[in-house]
């Protein structure tokens, strides 16, 4: 491609997204509840990992041909998620930590606003965790989750008010309701969870990485239980619980259990997961709903596998300050997710959940198209289930009582060791 085409590109993308700025900016802070899209019956949710922003045009890229050092920089990430957000006009947007890199982050604050500039002025919701680079510049973890809690169309939190003791900055959930006007546009049909899973292990004896402590944990189950509660009871009680999905930084150990005989999409490096397993995986398996965990951490990884229900998926490296791989494409996740259509002819629950890759090439390419689950196939092993003398009620009642006191339990012989 020729100077003047590149320069031809250039400006079209732009008027693009001024175009698209134009049709959004009217919607601007309404859009506070998220919800399902009447039309289509979808909610798309964009996935970014790893950004790894630094100083902006004064960052140079990692990792790419030796030709494109020149012009290669922050900016470049900045560029792919605007072109993700024209071609795939997400209704969320989650960023999964090392949003900054903060090593090379003279000012967190000013870098952070250049990371997330694109979904601002999107006027597209959005919400984010931290990594373990986050808070490695002047603010702390804290510090810089309140910077982003406090940015124009985020849906992030603190944490939550509920949680009057919680390891952490930045655990929440959020509920995305029904289709306005349909009998589900007051229930949450798909519930979102976000955790920060640490950075660096704070216990002398235990090397490397941080992980989910039993207070989150704690707090994951409550939260899951009152939504389950909610989606099945009065009014339009459900036969079931409404499926979430979970997102934060670093992988669990679980990932390391997968080969190329069994999972979606690439491995190239192995799962830096934290030495210890602290159970978080047992935990979403014991509450039932959650049907896919999304992490960043290992850019070269961008595969999806299912385990006991649940698919433990990688986005794949997303920011050009990021480590990679030349002439492998930086990339980002699309989840959608999918209603059924109820007798009457308006939009139920969620009948599907999708994914798919988009590449940072000249075609933004989709690769790796699967589904991560299905109503039917959930209603399927319900039913074995019920043979078998296992239900929804009384598999909440395990997680409301046996599992919450175990981790009160743990979480009281921690902090009287000092572990947490």
């Amino acid at each position: 491609m020729g100077v003047a085409a590149k320069k031809m590109g250039t400006v079209a993308v732009m008027m693009l997204w001024m175009a698209f700025l134009c049709c959004h900016a009217a919607q601007g802070q309404r859009r506070r509840q998220l919800r399902f899209d009447g039309k289509r019956g979808e909610f798309r949710i964009l996935q970014v990992a790893d950004m790894h922003y630094g100083n902006g045009k004064r960052t140079p890229c990692e990792d790419v041909f030796p030709q494109q050092m020149a012009t290669c920089s922050d900016l470049n990430t900045t560029a792919f998620i605007r072109r993700l957000i024209l071609a795939e006009k997400p209704d969320f947007i989650v960023f999964t930590g090392d949003n900054i890199f903060g090593f090379d982050a003279s000012d967190p604050a000013s870098s952070m606003n250049a990371a997330f500039a694109p979904a601002i002025s999107s006027n597209i919701p959005w919400a984010a965790v931290l990594g373990n680079h986050d808070q490695e510049s002047t603010l702390s973890r804290e510090g810089v989750m309140k910077h982003i809690v406090g940015m124009k169309n985020t849906l992030s939190q603190v944490n939550p008010s509920e949680a009057h003791v919680i390891d952490g900055y930045g655990n929440y959930n959020l509920e995305v309701h029904g289709v306005e006007g349909s009998h589900l546009a007051n229930k949450s049909v798909l519930n979102l969870y976000f955790l920060d899973s640490g950075d660096y292990s704070t216990v002398l004896s235990i090397p490397g990485y941080g992980w989910i402590k039993p207070s989150q944990q704690l707090w994951f189950q409550r939260t899951s239980f009152k939504l389950q509660r909610s989606y099945m009871n009065k009014p339009e009680p459900q036969r079931g619980p409404a499926p979430g999905l979970a997102y934060f930084h670093i992988p669990l150990p679980e990932y390391a259990s997968f080969d190329s005989s069994n999972f979606t999409g690439g491995k190239q490096e192995g799962i830096s997961s934290a030495t210890v397993n602290s159970g978080f995986f047992t935990t979403m398996v014991a509450a039932g709903d959650v049907k896919a965990v999304f992490t960043g951490h290992d850019h070269l990884n961008d595969f999806c596998g299912e385990l006991t229900g649940i698919n433990l998926c990688y986005a794949g490296g997303f920011g050009y300050h990021a480590y990679g791989k030349a002439g492998w494409a930086r990339r980002a996740r699309m989840v959608v997710a999918s209603l059924e259509k109820t007798e009457k002819g308006s939009w139920g629950t969620v009948k599907s959940i999708k994914t798919w890759k988009h590449l940072d090439d000249e075609h933004l390419t989709a690769i790796d198209g699967q589904v991560l689950w299905s109503k039917s196939s959930s209603e399927n092993e319900k039913s074995e289930n019920a043979d078998i003398g296992v239900t929804s009620e009384s598999r909440m009642t395990r997680i409301s009582t046996h599992d919450q006191d175990s981790l009160i339990n743990l979480c009281i012989i921690m902090k009287q060791s000092g572990k947490i």
